[in-house]
């Protein structure tokens, strides 16, 4: 593993962030741009901080200290067991840059997955909350599974456990995206849709403010993911150099083929190509392509980008009027949807260690384990942290906007009178 390009690799990640930040607050209204944007820089900073003091501890690295559970005969690593309040970083440094360089990576890991729920719950979710959420989802959800994924845990030795392959998630598809959407879900769940978004059964159209914002966010997210991608890959998955640069190919031919294959799908559904659904699309192929990233050939990128593509159109729609589900910047679906496709398409067209059915059977264990304990586990902790830190802003901030009600001042003062459109009449 090179050192410098590991290194220039996590200079890169915070771009995935920023572009993230900008697609969420232009999909939301104008009267709540400022919050969005502050909101998601209170999830980010919130991650942070309580990831280094006490997730870090509970995600571990692999060959550190770890909890161990003796189940049926075997040993069953289930949780870091490193010092807390981030005291056994300085320890580690002493054996080599590895603990530090998945350190640093988790660190801006975590960010990036507590600000997916910031998008969907957009519009009403109080800051406070964002914070309260946040907190818990840095200090124990992303450990809990990245350990199981990345830090050595049980789901990273499978072979020794079952005799199948192991469970392989190269670039966070399922540790910081589909983890991210099952808490975007939990959150959505518990604060509701917006005031005026559904009337007898029915949705009504609330486009985003600023599509502008959203496509920039997408560009420059690319250089996030290729970044994102690298360094797991190194870290994780022992990547080379070499392969860095297919990563960097990857990535921008899965940004297109998801992009084209949603601007092709509203194009022969609507008539005229839905500019926000094929932002949604850009994402989407990275999000589904991060499980396999720099182990695909372009061909296969492209492929499992395209199906993501079209899917993240199909399932935006079908969340919003089938299931009544108000998610407006769509992340549930880009990284819910799209990652759950990424890693089952990793044991289809992942290269082949042994066999294929193994491979297949692993990730879906990955799968179960994310929708079947994950998720309860996150939507009964954020219903009861509803009890104690109130998710939903109020009705008059529905009327008056998050800016107003949370910060005092609107982000377009100058520009954008605010009216309740979509409320009742």
């Amino acid at each position: 593993m090179s050192l410098s390009l590991c290194l220039m690799c996590l200079v890169l990640v915070p771009f995935a962030t920023a572009g993230l930040a900008l697609i969420q607050q232009g999909l939301g209204r104008s009267r709540s741009a400022a919050h969005a944007m502050l909101g998601a820089l209170c999830a980010v900073g919130v991650a942070a901080l309580v990831f280094a003091l006490v997730g870090s501890s509970l995600a571990g690295f692999a060959g550190g200290a770890a909890h161990v559970a003796q189940v049926a005969g075997r040993q069953w690593d289930w949780l870091g067991a490193e010092r807390f309040l981030g005291r056994g970083l300085r320890a580690s440094l002493e054996h080599g840059p590895y603990a530090a360089l998945v350190f640093a990576l988790e660190l801006f890991a975590v960010g990036m997955g507590a600000l997916i729920p910031v998008s969907s719950g957009g519009d009403r979710w109080r800051l406070g909350a964002i914070c309260a959420s946040s907190a818990v989802f840095a200090g124990l959800f992303f450990p809990l599974f990245a350990h199981w994924a990345w830090g050595g845990g049980w789901l990273a030795e499978m072979p020794a456990l079952f005799h199948v392959a192991a469970f392989v998630d190269a670039g966070g598809a399922g540790v910081i995206q589909v983890l991210g959407g099952l808490a975007a879900l939990s959150v959505v769940w518990v604060v509701g849709p917006r005031t005026g978004k559904y009337h007898e059964g029915m949705a009504a159209a609330i486009p985003g403010h600023n599509i502008v914002l959203v496509l920039f966010g997408c560009m420059i997210a690319v250089a996030g993911w290729i970044g994102l991608e690298g360094a797991a890959s190194m870290l994780f998955y022992g990547g080379t150099s070499v392969q860095v640069v297919l990563i960097a190919v990857n990535a921008m031919l899965a940004a297109s083929g998801g992009c084209m294959a949603a601007v092709v799908m509203t194009r022969l559904r609507y008539r005229k190509p839905d500019a926000s659904l094929s932002a949604n699309g850009w994402i989407a192929g990275l999000v589904a392509c991060s499980a396999g990233s720099g182990m695909y050939s372009p061909g296969v990128t492209i492929l499992i980008a395209v199906v993501a593509g079209a899917l993240v159109t199909l399932s935006v729609e079908a969340l919003e009027l089938k299931l009544l589900i108000d998610d407006p910047g769509g992340a549930i679906s880009v990284h819910l949807g799209a990652g759950l496709w990424g890693l089952l398409a990793f044991g289809f067209f992942g290269p082949a260690e042994g066999s294929r059915a193994g491979m297949v059977l692993a990730e879906l264990v990955g799968i179960a384990t994310l929708l079947g304990f994950m998720f309860p586990l996150m939507y009964v902790g954020n219903s009861v942290l509803n009890r104690v830190v109130r998710f939903r802003v109020d009705a008059d901030g529905d009327r008056q906007g998050m800016d107003i009600r949370e910060l005092g001042s609107g982000a377009y003062p100058e520009f954008v009178v605010h009216a309740d459109e979509f409320g009742p009449r």
